[in-house]
C-alpha cells in the first residue's frame, strides 16, 4: 500500500540533502555539464524547480505543463541563473509542492501527468521523490546510485520494471540481486524469461538509463535493450 505521508517526508529529506550538497558549488560549477546529455547543472536545478510547480498543477487539477515546448523553454530560460537564485527557486518551489500536498484531498483519485499518463494521487509524492534523488545523482557532485536507500532503490526498480513489463520490445525478465534475492519478476513470454542480475545500484542504473548494464549478467538471453523512459 502506498503511504503518501511517508513519501512526502522522504521528498523533504531528499530535497534538503540535495540543497545542502549543491550549496557547496559556485556559479561556474552550475554552468558546467551535468551527467545528462546537453544539460548543465543549471538545467537540472531548473528542471527540479519547474517539476515541483508542475506537480502542484497536477494536485490542483490543471495540466502538468502547458505544453512540452513550454516546459523545455522554461528550463532553458532558468538554466543560466546564478547558484543562489537556483537554490532559492528549488527550495521555494519545493515548499509550494509541500503546501499543495497538505491540502485536504482524495488521495485515491486519478490524476493526469505529462503526456496523458495517469496515476493515483497517492503515488505523486513518490514520483517527486524519484525526481529529486535521481537528479541529485545527475548533478555529478558526489552523490551516487549507491548512496540511495535500499527502500527507495527497491521501489524504483519495481516501478520501472512495471513500466517495461508489457512493452512489446522488452522480453520477459526476472531481476535478481547478485546474492540471488529476487527483486522483480516480469511477464512470462514464450519460453523461460531472461534473468538479469547484479548489484542493486547497477540494476537501477540500467532501468533508469543512468548505466549501460555492463556490470550486469543476463541468463537465458542477451541483456535487453530498454526503450527510453
Amino acid at each position: 500500500m502506498i503511504d503518501h505521508a511517508h513519501d512526502l517526508a522522504s521528498v523533504q529529506e531528499a530535497t534538503e540533502r540535495l540543497l545542502t550538497a549543491a550549496a557547496k558549488l559556485d556559479d561556474s560549477a552550475v554552468a558546467e555539464p551535468s551527467r545528462l546529455p546537453g544539460w548543465t547543472r543549471g538545467h537540472v536545478l531548473a528542471h527540479l524547480a519547474r517539476n515541483a510547480d508542475a506537480l502542484v498543477n497536477v494536485f490542483e487539477g490543471r495540466p502538468m505543463y502547458v505544453s512540452g515546448e513550454a516546459r523545455d523553454a522554461d528550463i532553458e530560460r532558468d538554466a543560466p541563473r546564478p547558484l543562489a537564485v537556483q537554490l532559492a527557486d528549488v527550495r521555494e518551489s519545493a515548499a509550494r509542492f509541500a503546501r499543495a500536498a497538505q491540502a485536504p484531498a482524495d488521495w485515491s483519485r486519478t490524476v493526469e501527468l505529462r503526456g496523458g499518463v495517469t496515476d493515483s494521487a497517492a503515488r505523486v509524492p513518490f514520483r517527486r521523490w524519484v525526481e529529486v534523488e535521481l537528479h541529485h545523482v545527475d548533478l555529478g557532485i558526489g552523490y551516487e546510485l549507491e548512496d540511495l536507500s535500499e527502500e527507495f532503490t527497491q521501489r524504483e526498480i519495481n516501478f520501472l520494471a512495471e513500466r517495461f513489463r508489457d512493452h512489446p520490445d522488452v522480453p520477459a525478465v526476472t531481476i535478481t540481486q547478485d546474492d540471488g534475492r529476487r527483486l522483480f519478476t516480469g511477464r512470462r513470454g514464450e519460453g523461460y524469461p531472461i534473468t538479469v542480475s547484479g548489484r542493486r545500484a547497477d540494476l537501477l542504473g540500467w532501468l533508469c538509463g543512468r548505466r549501460d548494464g555492463a556490470a550486469l549478467t543476463a541468463a537465458g538471453g542477451p541483456l535487453p535493450a530498454l526503450p527510453p523512459l
